[in-house]
C-alpha cells in the first residue's frame, strides 16, 4: 500500500502524539516509514492500522512491548510483560514531582506514560485518581495552595497540549464549555481528550463561559453534542432555562459534581463516573 501520510497526519488520525509515534518507531519498530525523495518519512495505512491496534492492545492493560509484538505477530516471541503501567507507583511518583515543583520531572514522567499507556489509562489510572487525593489532601491541609495550583497548572498545559489540533478531522463534534463562574477545567479537558481518542472533534470555549457565548457558538458551528461542566450544583441550577433553550435545539450533556443539580425534565444528559466513562456514554448516544 502506498505511503503517503507524514507523521501530523498519521498522529491526526491515529490520536497518537507524534512524540509517542517515533518513539514506538524506535524502540519496537511498529512503523515502516519509506522515504520521500527530500527524505521525509512517509507512512502507510498499514502503519495506521497498526497505531490503532497498538492503541487497543495498550487499553486492554498490555505492556508496550508486548503488544508491539501482538501487532507485528511475533507474540510468541514476546516475554509476558504485565501491565503497562503500576497506577499507585504512577500517582506517587507523578505527585512527588510536581508537589516538590519539579516541572521537568513531571513532564518526563508523563512522556514516559504516554509511550506506554493509551489516553484512556493515562486518564482514568494516574491523572484523575491523583487529583482527586491532591484535593482530598489540599483540604486536610496536607498539601499548600501552592503545590495545588503549582499542579494543577502544569497538568493544565500538558492536557491542552494533548489536544493541540483536537479540532480537526471528520467526526462528530462536540463543544465545550465550563458554566458562568465555573474555573474547574481539568475534569472537562479530560473529557475532551477522551473523545477526541473516539474520533471526535472539539471546540474548547474554557473555563467561565458566559451562556451567550456558548449558544452564539453552539449556532455558529452547528456541534453534535455541546457538553458542560460545573462542579457547584448552583451553577447548573441558576442556569435551567438557558439550558432548556440549549436542549431543544441540540444535544447538551451535563458533567461534573455539580450535574446533579440538573434535572432531567430539562432535556439534557446528566453524565455520571470519570470523564473517560462519559466520553464512552457520549459516544454511545450517537449510535442509538
Amino acid at each position: 500500500m502506498s505511503a503517503n501520510l507524514r507523521i501530523g497526519e498519521l498522529s491526526k488520525r491515529s490520536g497518537v502524539s507524534p512524540h509517542v509515534l517515533r518513539a514506538w518507531e524506535r524502540r519496537y519498530g511498529l512503523l515502516r516509514p519509506a522515504r520521500s525523495s527530500g527524505g521525509l518519512r512517509l507512512y502507510s495505512a498499514e502503519d495506521l492500522d497498526r497505531v490503532r491496534r497498538m492503541r487497543e492492545h495498550l487499553g486492554q492493560g498490555i505492556a508496550a512491548a508486548e503488544a508491539a509484538a501482538l501487532v507485528s505477530g511475533s507474540a510468541a516471541a514476546a516475554a509476558p510483560a504485565g501491565p503497562a503501567v503500576e497506577p499507585e507507583a504512577a500517582r506517587h511518583d507523578l505527585g512527588a514531582a510536581l508537589e516538590s515543583f519539579d516541572e521537568a520531572r513531571a513532564n518526563a514522567l508523563i512522556d514516559g506514560l504516554l509511550t506506554v499507556a493509551s489516553i484512556d489509562v493515562f486518564l482514568r489510572d494516574v491523572l484523575l485518581p491523583y487529583l482527586h487525593e491532591l484535593g482530598e489532601r489540599w483540604e486536610r491541609g496536607e498539601a499548600s495552595i501552592a503545590q495545588e495550583h503549582f499542579a494543577s497548572n502544569v497538568l493544565r498545559g500538558r492536557l491542552l497540549g494533548l489536544g493541540r489540533d483536537w479540532g480537526r478531522g471528520i467526526g462528530p463534534r462536540a463543544l465545550l464549555a465550563c458554566l458562568p463562574g465555573e474555573e474547574h477545567e481539568l475534569g472537562l479537558i479530560a473529557f475532551g481528550l477522551a473523545l477526541r481518542s473516539r474520533g471526535w472533534r472539539i471546540a474548547y470555549l474554557g473555563a467561565d463561559t458566559p451562556l451567550e457565548t456558548l449558544e452564539n457558538a453552539a449556532g455558529a458551528l452547528e456541534p453534535d453534542v455541546i457538553a458542560v461542566s460545573a462542579v457547584a450544583t448552583d451553577r447548573v441550577e441558576m442556569l435551567d432555562e438557558g439550558l432548556r433553550r440549549l436542549a431543544r435545539t441540540h444535544t447538551v450533556v451535563v458533567g461534573g459534581v455539580g450535574a446533579n443539580g440538573a434535572a432531567a425534565d430539562w432535556g439534557v444528559v446528566v453524565l455520571s463516573g470519570d470523564p473517560v466513562t462519559a466520553a464512552e456514554h457520549v459516544s454511545a448516544l450517537l449510535t442509538q
